[in-house]
């Protein structure tokens, strides 16, 4: 892995933002942290890219690893994807059966909005494909609520290396940009979980409201 993430870093271009974003969006396991941030960064530091067209890139291929989830749980159902996911291989992925029963949870409670913001929740981002397929979510609303969610994160990422352009100009390499956007990922991922958190109870007491 740490020669993937070498090489990704050393080779920043559009085609391998798109390209690694899908994998990290798919059931496969790759840092996001380790392409959007060092991407934009770069974009800052030079010409060879444009920030915007990094978060574009970025949410084409979320998108592209989301319907591989997607399409998989449709197809192979239920039963397929919960052995595939008690499997070593699944486990390989970091896949299991209580994070995919948990990715359907999350699904359940909160219907299809949860596909926009499972995409801004550590742990959910790269599962919440998984039940919308299983569910047979309609496309058109998957892909509309998964690249509003992909672009999201992905313009989170991009400020994060813009950030660090500004407040960290001893900053020279991406190595150095990944490293450090990590930590700050985390953290701002965290702090969106409890604006999630909010928003939904927010939007479930309001509805209780109405009720009554």
């Amino acid at each position: 892995m740490n020669e993937i993430i070498t090489w990704v870093l050393e080779n920043l271009n559009y085609w391998v933002v798109t390209v690694f974003m899908a994998i990290e969006s798919s059931f496969i396991p790759f840092p996001s942290e380790v392409v959007v941030p060092p991407a934009a960064w770069l974009a800052m530091t030079g010409d060879k890219m444009n920030i915007i067209l990094v978060v574009v890139c970025a949410t084409i291929g979320a998108d592209a690893g989301a319907l591989v989830n997607y399409f998989l749980a449709k197809w192979l159902g239920r039963p397929v994807v919960y052995r595939f996911a008690n499997s070593r291989l699944g486990h390989l992925c970091l896949l299991s059966e209580e994070k995919v029963a948990y990715a359907e949870e999350y699904f359940r409670e909160h219907g299809a909005m949860s596909t926009f913001f499972g995409r801004l929740v550590p742990a959910v981002r790269q599962l919440i494909s998984i039940p919308a397929g299983l569910s047979g979510m309609r496309l058109s609303k998957f892909l509309l609520y998964t690249t509003l969610g992909a672009g999201a994160w992905n313009s989170v990422l991009a400020f994060i290396g813009y950030s660090i352009y500004k407040a960290f100009p001893d900053i020279k390499t991406p190595e150095d940009v990944s490293e450090l956007a990590s930590t700050y990922s985390h953290e701002i991922g965290y702090a969106i979980l409890l604006a999630v958190v909010i928003a939904i109870a927010w939007m479930a007491i309001k509805k209780i409201n109405k009720k009554q």
